[in-house]
């Protein structure tokens, strides 16, 4: 609802307000909207949003007010500005007052700036997006350090540089935490494995080094790992896999990762997209993937795979264009009559044995049974090679004879 009251103390008092085009009945924004002084006279608020209100950061800029939020801290516990391309400058520090609020969602704006460090006085924080903005500058060293209720954290799509803080792992009840597409550097910090409860880990298109991080084996409650596009490096055989066997999405795609791809992936039996795409993997793909019940994405891609690719076709028609191999040029697959093959993979090509009836056609023991012949040697524990030898020496053994027969008749 765009407005909603209740009643205090025989008076009733605005709670929820809601400005911009979220529900049919909310409050419309004019094209030149600001902020007003009475917005903090409403002391019973408990949650203020702003969707699609700000449009224009260049007709009509405007500012988050840096005063007056503390007349709110009563009661306020949502605070979110959505969608609003008009709204700029940095978030204000006075945020930070606002000391019951538990949702602080800023996000699709063009807010600038780095992150203040007071925002880890919200101790009762549970969700925390900040996403697609211009924020710049490191993650605040103590971010995590009180935030201990927190469950959602959002700081994707913007430009924050820099480690990642190693008080992120003090925020034991985090189930999903978002910091792709920055520019964050460093090794990836072993304290993430303090976050049991997590289900969501979202560290794509950074910078980040250093090899992976065994810390990961140890968050079971995983269900999505995303750690594509860093130049991570390291090899995948270090890790436990089937220990982490509530995941369900694994993308690990251009990461410079290097050796083998390890068997017990095939173990996580939830497992349904699986990138493994633009790394330095090699040796052969076990078949067993074909067997992981609800597996529908598996792309493997550009890498230096070598051998048969051991999968049906009915395996390769039921994953259509979500499977991909090509792009490793040692890498072939059986042929299947009539089947689907995988695209851009050549064909193997067996060197078959030739018979024996077409090496020496003049000495068919029978035309009805090409396994005779190799019968009868077998029975006197003949072989292919030993037989040839023996009509050899039977050859040289007539050649002398007849040239000691010319010699005894000149």
């Amino acid at each position: 609802m765009g407005v909603l009251c209740d009643l205090f103390e025989g008076l009733w008092y605005i709670t929820v307000l809601n400005i911009g085009p979220v529900f049919d009945n909310s409050l419309a924004c004019s094209q030149d909207a600001r902020f007003t002084a009475y917005l903090f006279e409403l002391r019973h608020l408990r949650s203020l949003s702003f969707f699609n209100c700000f449009s224009s950061s260049i007709r009509q800029p405007a500012t988050i007010p840096s005063q007056n939020w503390q007349k709110l801290a009563g009661n306020l516990e949502t605070l979110e500005f959505r969608s609003n391309q008009g709204l700029t400058g940095a978030i204000p520090a006075g945020l930070s007052l606002l000391i019951n609020l538990q949702s602080l969602v800023l996000v699709e704006n063009s807010l600038t700036g780095e992150l203040p460090q007071e925002l880890g006085n919200l101790v009762h924080l549970r969700r925390l997006s900040l996403a697609c903005n211009q924020l710049s500058g490191p993650i605040p060293a103590s971010l995590g350090d009180n935030l201990v209720d927190l469950l959602i954290l959002d700081l994707s799509t913007n430009s924050l540089a820099g480690p990642l803080p190693p008080s992120l792992g003090n925020m034991n009840s985090l189930l999903k935490l978002d910091l792709s597409y920055n520019n964050l550097n460093g090794k990836l910090p072993g304290e993430v494995e303090k976050l049991k409860n997590l289900t969501i880990l979202d560290l794509r298109n950074n910078n980040l080094s250093g090899g992976l991080s065994q810390s990961f084996q140890g968050i079971t409650s995983l269900q999505d790992l995303l750690l594509s596009n860093n130049p991570v490096g390291g090899n995948l055989m270090e890790f436990r896999w089937e220990n982490m066997r509530n995941l369900t999405t694994l993308n690990l795609s251009n990461m410079n990762l290097t050796g083998e791809i390890p068997e017990s992936i095939t173990e996580i039996g939830k497992l349904r997209y699986l990138d493994l795409s633009s790394n330095n993997l090699s040796g052969s793909v076990s078949p067993k993937f074909a067997a992981l019940p609800c597996l529908n994405a598996l792309y493997l891609n550009g890498n230096n795979l070598t051998g048969e690719l051991g999968f049906s076709a009915e395996f390769y028609q039921r994953m259509g264009r979500r499977f991909a191999s090509f792009d490793n040029p040692s890498l072939c697959y059986r042929m299947k009559p009539r089947g689907h093959v995988p695209v851009g993979v050549a064909q193997c090509k067996h060197q078959h044995d030739v018979p024996i009836s077409n090496l020496d056609s003049g000495n068919k023991l029978s035309d009805k049974n090409p396994n005779q012949k190799s019968s009868f040697m077998a029975s006197f524990g003949l072989s292919n090679s030993s037989i040839a030898g023996f009509w050899w020496v039977l050859l040289m053994q007539a050649a002398a004879a007849a040239a000691f027969l010319l010699l005894m008749l000149a």
